[in-house]
């Protein structure tokens, strides 16, 4: 674990190399993010790239040959280098290495960068393609909040509010592997925005939604605090906690894909929704969370 520090006047934000993720988010001396307690889930957040969620059978094809990828890529666990860093800023970079080109075929750099201003982070992925051939990936975000916030209230006090009325639908999981299973069907908003918390909801293991507004909040008439997270190119939304328990807190994780389909080993060049990015073009996504 290495644990870096930046602030302003109304956060500080304590940020691990080890997969660039967020580490601590305090205001007013208040934690808002999920503290990794193991009993429910070790973890506090996840940088997922290049792939996000499971594989069939932990593998896909690619040109012909069949490579080995872990659940949502390579970059939990992985140190990153810090190459930038000011006292409200941080730049994380990945490079292509032996240990990465056996599970992905490619030269790239992944730089993950955080920025603050005023009482909101600014989280900006890139991706640089520094090989000869276009490049295929996912890319997704997995932080995790408490629930409730500061302790004020009950879990069920809380709720998830989009910030415009929207129809989503959920994308099913198969249950035997948490893979997609093929089907979807309407998931119906409170009031056309309003997710009400209960623990239950996560008894089938993630909530995953499409064609919801790109804005969440975690909120509750009994509490002034919130959290806030905007994800504007990110079209799929999974909302988490560990399935079947009483965890205090709810993970926010807005993804550009989905994982392989249940049935059948997935094309990397083929599948649906991964970025194709060009040799030597650089990839951007930008999402924020806002601190309440």
């Amino acid at each position: 674990m290495h644990l870096f520090t930046i602030k302003n006047a109304e956060l500080t934000v304590v940020l691990n190399s080890v997969g660039a993720v967020l580490h601590s988010i305090q205001k007013d001396g208040t934690e808002y993010l999920w503290q990794g307690d193991p009993k429910y889930w070790a973890r506090r957040d996840a940088n997922l790239f290049p792939y996000v969620g499971r594989l069939y059978d932990g593998k896909y094809l690619l040109d012909g040959k069949t490579y080995p990828m872990t659940i949502h890529g390579f970059c939990i666990g992985t140190d990153f280098a810090v190459t930038a860093r000011t006292e409200t800023s941080i730049r994380f970079t990945l490079t292509d290495s032996g240990k990465t080109y056996a599970m992905y075929p490619f030269r790239f750099a992944f730089h993950v960068d955080y920025v603050l201003q005023e009482n909101t982070i600014v989280k900006t992925c890139l991706v640089e393609n520094r090989d000869t051939k276009e490049m295929y990936f996912g890319i997704g975000g997995h932080p995790g909040f408490n629930v409730p916030l500061n302790g004020e209230g009950e879990f069920t006090d809380w709720q998830l509010v989009f910030a415009q009325p929207c129809s989503p639908s959920r994308i099913d999981l198969d249950q035997t592997n948490y893979r997609l299973a093929g089907t979807e069907a309407p998931y119906p908003l409170k009031d056309g925005t309003t997710i009400p918390l209960h623990h239950p909801l996560f008894d089938l293991d993630a909530v995953v939604l499409k064609d919801m507004a790109r804005t969440v909040t975690i909120c509750s008439p009994k509490s002034s605090r919130s959290v806030t997270v905007s994800y504007p190119d990110m079209p799929f939304l999974g909302l988490w906690h560990a399935p079947k328990t009483d965890a205090p807190y709810v993970c926010i994780e807005p993804w550009v894909s989905l994982p392989s389909h249940s049935a059948y080993m997935e094309d990397l060049a083929k599948q649906e929704h991964l970025i194709h990015l060009p040799a030597g073009d650089t990839y951007r996504n930008e999402m924020t969370i806002t601190i309440k």
